[in-house]
């Protein structure tokens, strides 16, 4: 039996092909314990994969068929059916073993496909740091996992605790942490027979809030749009220039990242009145406009950037168990860039000024009116993504620009010290480079990924990362 798959899950099943691989990835980096070394790493993760004990989650497989009508759906696989050797890869840098090496290496692996006849994920094991350091690359399917479901996956397999031991691997089953119970539902039945009590009450109810939800998606999609012709914040944007960023891609991946500490933006955010999303989409502008400048191709108009938003619920407890909380649920705000701006404090305030209305305008709406929003802004690339190909028309963005907030306090596996965790996303049809953000205890750090043939020095923009820092830094006065 086939669990249903939400459409924005199987869009990204829809959408892939070999030029277009629609998996996220992340690198996790692990200093080995006290006393330990990287062999000693892998020798746990060897352990670990003795074992059949695999997480529900890493055992659906994607599948589809006449009884549910060509749809996907979701099958699960029981322990034994998972063979693990396929899933869990051992790798080996080339020396001299340092990043560029292992960064060279994440980037052909991203750059393949994930086996469709499988569960849909793969992690590598990475040993050869001169460094001493243990790295660990994973990649899951966009239509599993969005970037903040992976986050609470890897964050379930970890511990604040360093000493520890014989903690479950990422894909193994784990203890469900305890989630606070709902409310107890009011009792059924009532004694006037009004709407609002009883199950006729509760009928009710639910009938006038889908009435409602219909109703007010008129008034919000007129809003959205017009927030959109006059250039103001929210899901939708009219503006978007041609770039060299917005051209049919390759399946090659070339991935970049540079970490700097998380206290410095805040400061930033601080005295500049913004927030450390703010800073990321401002450090961000900048570097795209110097890589764009130098090579002759930075247009008239402003970048614009898709900035996707968890709708997650953040009064409850993540599912770290691996049975749930996976899927996507993001809604999208679209950002001026300000990219032809040369003064980084003013393309600063464009972006600031730009995320409040869209909070705003968000804000004013409910849950569903939102996603509604989200799916208008973002429907061109879906359409994109579905056809595999540009459509004769300006990009609806630029770029797409996202800040996973990661764990706060320092994370360890059995011991080994979670020192680094970088991003690797997806690019599309017509949107060649990503950025991705995550934050891991006192850092921060920008992940760029990228079609090679499209975007081929993405190291050049790490350097321009930099400037633009030193320059807003300067540019509020510290």
């Amino acid at each position: 039996m086939l669990l249903p798959m939400a459409p924005t899950d199987s869009l990204f099943l829809l959408g892939e092909s070999r030029e277009h691989p629609m998996h996220v990835g992340g690198l996790a980096l692990f200093t080995p314990p006290d006393g330990a070394s990287a062999a000693d790493v892998r020798e746990m993760f060897e352990t670990a994969l003795a074992g059949e004990r695999v997480a529900p989650l890493f055992r659906r497989r994607a599948r589809r068929s006449v009884t549910s009508l060509g749809q996907w759906g979701w099958g699960t696989l029981a322990d034994h059916q998972v063979d693990l050797e396929h899933h869990v890869r051992r790798d080996a840098l080339p020396r001299p073993g340092g990043m560029d090496e292992l960064m060279a290496l994440v980037s052909r692996l991203h750059g393949t496909l994930l086996d469709r006849s499988r569960p849909l994920w793969e992690m590598h094991l990475i040993e050869g740091l001169t460094d001493g350091r243990y790295a660990v690359y994973t990649k899951i399917h966009h239509a599993l996992a969005d970037g903040a479901s992976a986050m609470n996956l890897l964050a379930g397999s970890l511990s604040g605790d360093p000493h520890r031991r014989h903690m479950p691997a990422p894909w193994q089953p784990r203890t469900r942490i305890a989630v606070v119970p709902a409310p107890t539902a009011p009792a059924v039945g009532g004694a006037d027979g009004l709407p609002g009590s009883g199950l006729a009450g509760a009928a009710w109810d639910v009938a006038r809030g889908l009435a409602g939800e219909v109703a007010g998606l008129v008034p919000a999609a007129i809003g959205t749009v017009d927030r959109a012709a006059r250039g103001k914040g929210g899901a939708l944007s009219l503006t978007a220039p041609q770039t060299l960023l917005n051209v049919p891609i390759g399946g090659a991946r070339q991935v970049a990242a540079r970490t700097f500490p998380l206290e410095r933006i805040r400061l930033l955010a601080k005295h500049a009145d913004a927030t450390v999303n703010d800073i990321v989409l401002a450090m961000s502008a900048g570097t795209l406009r110097t890589y764009l400048h130098a090579r002759d191709a930075l247009p008239v108009d402003p970048l614009i950037a898709m900035v996707p938003v968890s709708l997650r619920p953040t009064d409850t407890h993540p599912d770290y168990s691996g049975s749930g909380g996976a899927g996507n649920r993001v809604g999208v705000l679209m950002c001026n860039l300000a990219t032809h701006l040369p003064d980084p404090g003013h393309r600063l305030e464009t972006v600031r000024d730009c995320m409040r209305e869209g909070k705003a305008a968000l804000r004013a709406m409910s849950p569903a009116q939102v996603l509604a929003m989200s799916a208008l802004g973002a429907a061109p690339l879906g359409l994109e993504m579905l056809l595999g190909r540009r459509g004769p028309l300006r990009p609806p963005f630029n770029v797409v620009i996202s800040n996973v907030a990661g764990p706060k306090t320092p994370l360890f596996w059995n011991g080994a010290r979670l020192d680094a965790l970088l991003p690797v996303s997806i690019p599309t049809t017509g949107q060649a480079l990503n950025i991705t953000c995550t934050s891991n205890d006192d850092q921060i750090v920008f992940g760029f990924t990228g079609c090679r043939r499209a975007v081929p020095d993405l190291n050049s923009m790490l350097d321009h990362l930099d400037t633009e820092l030193d320059s807003l830094e300067q540019a509020v006065g510290l």
